[in-house]
């Protein structure tokens, strides 16, 4: 099955979905990942953090796919910040993963109490320039995190990847990427473990359309220029996944899935204001 691009505001290309691997690991990990590769997925998103990276970057040269079809994502961890740091960070996760390059690597949090982002910023900044990484970007940064680093490089992240899904909908900060021509990612972009998927709208929908819940939620997040990032372990649910591309919400439905918006939708209650990453 063919994923269509999105154009990122350094000229590359970015899949319009992607396969999350959190908490995905080992071998039989490995075996989720190239089954996914199979099916079609192409954009693959793991971080230092996941502690997976060799088996995502194993799969990857298994799949006996090149790897310029690839669209590979990883992420820097908080403890390395600093920009040597980081610098030598981003070296070690591809060499772990057995690769020349990153397609996007993004800051997975700010952590503002600590206030190394910005020289975090610039080590990424650095290592495109060196080659190492193709398009940068960041994860849960908000609008005066955005600000600061762009303030003081000159240098616009490409995406942003943040906690996106029908019960924390993001419309404010899906707007200022957008302001900024920032390209939205969703991470958790079914809401994990969440009652979305047994709303009754999207139930609705789901039988209007001939699709499951999770379809209408990811083809939801698709209208809304958003590239979600969902993971599943289910071969089943790999594949219906990547089939949202051959139909198409209306504007007032798209509306209505985004009312469902909740004050206290986060999942964990992850305020990138306040949240200290997990080491």
């Amino acid at each position: 099955m063919t994923v269509p691009n999105f154009v990122l505001n350094d000229g590359n290309y970015i899949p319009a979905l992607g396969f999350g691997t959190y908490k995905i690991r080992g071998d039989h990990g490995m075996q989720q990942i190239l089954s996914a590769i199979h099916d079609g997925y192409r954009a693959l998103d793991t971080s230092t953090n996941y502690d997976n990276e060799g088996i995502v970057g194993e799969a990857v040269r298994r799949s006996g796919i090149p790897r310029a079809e690839f669209f590979i994502t990883s992420k820097l961890p908080g403890k390395y910040h600093h920009y040597d740091d980081a610098l030598l960070s981003i070296q070690e996760s591809l060499r772990r993963m057995g690769l020349a390059y990153f397609d996007l690597f993004l800051i997975h949090w700010p952590l503002p109490k600590r206030g190394l982002y910005s020289e975090a910023w610039q080590a990424l900044v650095a290592a495109q320039k060196l080659g190492l990484i193709r398009s940068i970007g960041v994860s849960n940064f908000e609008p005066e995190h955005l600000d600061k680093i762009i303030s003081d490089t000159g240098v616009t992240p490409a995406v942003n990847q943040i906690e996106l899904h029908p019960y924390w909908t993001q419309e404010k900060m899906v707007a200022e990427n957008k302001k900024r021509g920032i390209t939205t990612e969703a991470w958790s972009p079914l809401g994990r473990a969440s009652a979305s998927l047994k709303e009754p709208l999207i139930q609705d929908l789901a039988k209007k359309y001939h699709k499951n819940a999770g379809q209408i939620i990811l083809r939801w997040h698709h209208e809304r220029g958003i590239v979600p990032i969902p993971k599943a372990s289910s071969l089943t649910h790999q594949r219906l996944n990547l089939d949202i591309f051959d139909f198409a919400l209306m504007p007032n439905e798209i509306e209505a899935i985004t009312a469902l918006n909740k004050a206290d939708g986060r999942i964990n209650d992850q305020d990138p204001n306040e949240y200290e990453e997990f080491e």
